[in-house]
């Protein structure tokens, strides 16, 4: 795009351990689970932390369109979403991952676009197309279990940057990724990697200067996986792809 180049490189690592004007939803219809345990690295090298299972009640938000805090774009093509608890949105950390959830009647997986305020720790706020697949609507409330899991994405990760963006304060999310979203750093004229830091609302932030095109990024996922593209031009209110994703885990 714009003729810049992308190089991307993948590196499997040990891990240590949604935008703006956003939709909150209030759940009134009817911790993230990091785990300390080593990763463990499957046939082809790859590494995966476990991911514990989670417990509480779902509901359903009917004006669940796939927007919300996160600040994703809606999307009617794909409304099998949902909004997290806050405890468990842990300030945008989960948006534009996913999760499995069994209820009484079935299970349906999920991608989390938005946060539900008042909903307890463990609870998820669905969509009405995603709850009628584990129970009733009917029900209005029901027990659910679940777990984090890989979304299924094509293509590479998309840098995507806010409307307001100039050289001088850049807002940025990352989307169409595999696995949850740890950290982005940026490489300064120097060489060096800092980390940005990222707001409620799901955009990292790069400010302090005069920041020119274009920017190189480096992208860990809750895995400890990088990416890392070396010249992605910033462009307000634009997808930019970068040239690599996620490897799934084994």
């Amino acid at each position: 795009m714009r003729g810049a180049w992308w190089t991307a490189v993948l590196l499997p690592a040990l891990a240590a351990g949604c935008g703006e004007g956003g939709g909150d939803t209030a759940g009134d219809v009817a911790g993230d689970g990091a785990d300390d345990a080593p990763l463990d690295p499957g046939a082809d090298g790859v590494a995966c932390a476990p991911e514990p299972e989670h417990s509480g009640e779902a509901t359903y938000y009917d004006f669940a369109d796939g927007s919300g805090n996160c600040g994703f774009d809606p999307t009617p093509d794909d409304l099998l979403v949902a909004a997290m608890n806050h405890t468990d949105y842990a300030a945008s950390a989960v948006c534009g991952g996913c999760a499995h959830v069994v209820g009484p009647r079935g299970e349906v997986t999920v991608r989390l676009v938005d946060r539900c305020p008042e909903c307890p720790v463990g609870n998820i706020d669905l969509s009405p197309q995603a709850f009628e697949r584990i129970a009733e609507l009917a029900a209005g409330r029901v027990p659910i279990r679940w777990t984090y899991v890989p979304c299924e994405v094509d293509g590479p990760i998309r840098y995507h940057f806010q409307a307001d963006s100039n050289p001088w304060w850049i807002a940025v999310q990352i989307r169409n990724h595999r696995h949850r979203i740890a950290r982005l750093e940026y490489r300064d004229p120097g060489g060096s990697w800092n980390p940005l830091p990222r707001e409620d609302w799901n955009y990292f932030i790069l400010s302090g200067g005069e920041h020119r095109n274009p920017l190189a990024f480096r992208v860990t996922d809750i895995h400890g996986h990088l990416l890392e593209d070396d010249a992605i031009a910033m462009t307000p209110g634009a997808d930019v792809p970068g040239s690599g994703q996620f490897p799934p885990c084994p």
